[in-house]
């Protein structure tokens, strides 16, 4: 089991939107993510912790990810999960990683994200 926790000020993403646009938002976020936080700062921001979050408790190390790799549901419940694709899933079954728990929370000035990773290998 390993965690994986994370801080993000939504002024830092409101400002890289307001820098790079939707150049960021498409480099960044799923189209999932998009269709589900539209441009609110603060859900992408939860969304880019709980990003940052699982790359932690992958153990990712040196390893590259797309963003996009990491991807954050949300079912008609409004339970979230992981989604992961490509490299992120690769490194998942590469260290035996097959569940993963995610809770976030955000307020005006931030968002946090913590992410539990079980299996049998997980570091």
């Amino acid at each position: 089991m390993n965690i994986g926790i994370d801080l993000v000020l939504t002024d830092e993403v409101r400002e890289s939107m307001q820098i790079h646009g939707e150049r960021y938002v498409k480099r960044v976020y799923t189209d999932a993510e998009q269709a589900d936080c539209g441009d609110d700062p603060r859900l992408l921001a939860s969304c880019f912790a709980a990003k940052e979050a699982a790359m932690k408790a992958l153990g990712r190390g040196d390893e590259p990810l797309s963003w996009r790799s990491i991807g954050v549901r949300r079912d008609a419940g409004g339970h979230l999960s992981l989604e992961l694709t490509g490299e992120a899933a690769a490194l998942a079954r590469r260290r035996g990683i097959d569940t993963f728990h995610l809770s976030t929370a955000y307020h005006r000035a931030a968002a946090a994200a913590i992410v539990l990773a079980e299996g049998r290998g997980a570091p």
